[in-house]
């Protein structure tokens, strides 16, 4: 965002606690854009608190600018492939061959103008004007920077910085349209990797070094708030008396200095037999599952395998249900068994698509029937899984689904 300009209209939405809405919106004070106050719940004319038949917040403001979480990011392209799904054979095929064409094109550093036409409807879903993105919180999935890139005929900037380096760390530059990096280190911090043995990360890993990822400079905090008396082990001051954050995310160098996030520590689970399961990584491969609305993986060390909540799209599997002959509500069919099985089935289908490890493919599922917002507390206010609260929530269907009923 620190490429605005004053004629630029940034919409807001995420809550300033988010160290990524407060960054964005002081990058756009200080380059005097326009920002308009918005809601994840009236974002767009789908949202749901926007009656039908009016316009979301997107569509009155407009805005050329927009930060976004890549759940929202990922729920954007679910409802677009699902909308196109329902076209005729002909408007699917048109949508088909220019989105494939655009992309053969976009990999080649070009743009099609003329594909860009059949997208106007899509671009509509956010105002029509967004001249760039920047994605940020989690790791956003290359199918889905892509459908972006080539449905809203924009880049999208991809930024990597924590609440303890002030939200700064490294961004992609525009030009970059590359998938899956969050770029080079900024002017403000350094980036270096440390070596994390256990986990199988060095900086000897071929083609390029992995480690943890550690950033350092003046944006560093000097600790958490309150807690001046704890030993904390994630700050250190080295003997150029420079402050160091340990972030506990894996990270990938490129040969041209951009940085590639490729595991947490935190999300790394060793299972009995001695695979490590990393559970971020299966979280965002079965993301690409369409029936699968949200989804968090959960594994014990005591167990050797992977179990996982879902939580369904629901017309997906309301259709499915009504193919298979299954009634009732959608508590009901959530927790019908043949329907976990199903949709066990498609997720297998796209594990192995995907080529996740056998160990890595989730054995038993669970359906939820309510989504996890952030008013339920199972989720953060950017989206991100509160995994702790996660598996209180789910204690008893997590004993099942490991056989101790």
């Amino acid at each position: 965002m620190g490429r605005g300009r004053p004629k630029d209209t940034y919409i807001a939405y995420l809550p300033l606690a988010h160290v990524l809405e407060m960054t964005a919106e002081i990058s756009c004070v200080t380059y005097g854009c326009r920002i308009g106050y918005s809601s994840p719940q009236t974002l767009s004319d789908q949202s749901s608190k926007i009656k039908k038949g009016s316009k979301g917040d997107c569509s009155v403001l407009k805005p050329s600018l927009m930060a976004a979480v890549p759940e929202i990011m990922d729920r954007i392209n679910k409802n677009v492939m699902s909308k196109v799904q329902e076209m005729s054979c002909v408007q699917r095929t048109l949508f088909r061959l220019a989105y494939d064409y655009k992309l053969e094109q976009i990999k080649k550093g070009y743009d099609a103008p003329l594909c860009n036409m059949l997208f106007k409807k899509v671009r509509a879903l956010l105002g029509g004007n967004v001249r760039m993105m920047l994605s940020g919180g989690a790791p956003l999935s290359p199918a889905t920077q892509r459908f972006m890139n080539i449905c809203f005929c924009c880049p999208v900037g991809q930024g990597y910085g924590l609440t303890e380096t002030c939200g700064a760390g490294t961004i992609t530059e525009v030009a970059d349209y590359s998938t899956g990096r969050v770029g080079a280190p900024l002017i403000c911090c350094e980036v270096k990797l440390k070596d994390w043995v256990e986990g199988g990360y060095t900086k000897h890993d071929k083609p390029h070094p992995r480690g943890e990822i550690l950033i350092g400079g003046p944006n560093v905090t000097m600790g958490y708030y309150r807690s001046e008396g704890c030993n904390n082990d994630d700050f250190f001051t080295d003997q150029n008396g420079q402050r160091w954050f340990c972030t506990g995310d894996i990270g990938e160098m490129h040969s041209d200095g951009c940085l590639q996030i490729v595991d947490r520590k935190k999300d790394l689970v060793k299972l009995q037999a001695g695979e490590y399961v990393s559970l971020g990584k299966v979280e965002s491969a079965l993301k690409n599952c369409s029936i699968v609305d949200n989804i968090c993986a959960y594994a014990n060390s005591d167990q050797n395998y992977v179990i996982s909540f879902i939580v369904p799209n629901q017309k997906k599997l309301t259709a499915l249900a009504n193919q298979k002959g299954i009634e009732g509500t959608w508590e009901e069919i959530c927790n019908h068994p043949l329907m976990e099985r199903e949709v066990l089935r498609e997720i297998k289908e796209v594990a192995n698509s995907i080529k996740l490890q056998r160990f890595e493919i989730p054995v038993m599922v669970h359906l939820s029937p309510e989504p996890w917002t952030p008013e339920t507390g199972l989720v953060t206010d950017a989206f991100k899984l509160k995994r702790k609260e996660l598996k209180n929530h789910y204690l008893n269907d997590i004993e099942r689904m490991y056989g101790r009923k």
